[in-house]
């Protein structure tokens, strides 16, 4: 069972600028209002590989997930994976210059990776909620990056 979202937003604001935000991860707290903290949990530039945990606020509650970076092509993208309650996430970022500014794309997908009836069961029930929720949540953090993106 697959759930996915694509976004865009548009940003007034270099490609470089849109990518320096979008890798800042220890920074994401201060620029993301829906995430509370960062925990680094690798060393060095951002890159394959890069590790953390995120805690984000999500429909009244506080979840903490770890992520890593699984694909890296600066400017240009990159993609971010997470693996929680038995299903994968990825976030792909994508980035073009347009408009002497750049298009912001993004790609969130949700994987269980081993559906049982009630998880069936729960992903019809909840699952256009859940998405809608996440979609809008994702809509204000490409809102955010862009605002920080243009401030630079």
């Amino acid at each position: 069972m697959d759930h996915s979202t694509t976004l865009s937003q548009h940003v007034n604001a270099s490609r470089e600028k849109v990518w320096a935000v979008i890798t800042d991860i220890p920074g994401s707290a201060k620029t993301l209002s829906g995430v509370k903290a960062i925990q680094m949990l690798s060393e060095g530039p951002y890159g394959e590989g890069t590790r953390w945990k995120e805690t984000r606020a999500m429909m009244g509650r506080e979840e903490t997930v770890e992520m890593h970076v699984s694909q890296c092509d600066p400017p240009r993208g990159t993609t971010v994976k997470a693996r929680q309650g038995g299903a994968d996430y990825t976030t792909r970022f994508t980035l073009e210059e347009r408009d002497g500014g750049t298009e912001l794309a993004l790609f969130f997908g949700a994987e269980v990776l081993k559906p049982t009836f009630f998880s069936k069961v729960m992903m019809a029930a909840f699952g256009k909620l859940g998405m809608s929720v996440t979609r809008k949540a994702l809509a204000k953090d490409l809102a955010e990056i862009a605002a920080k993106a243009e401030a630079l």
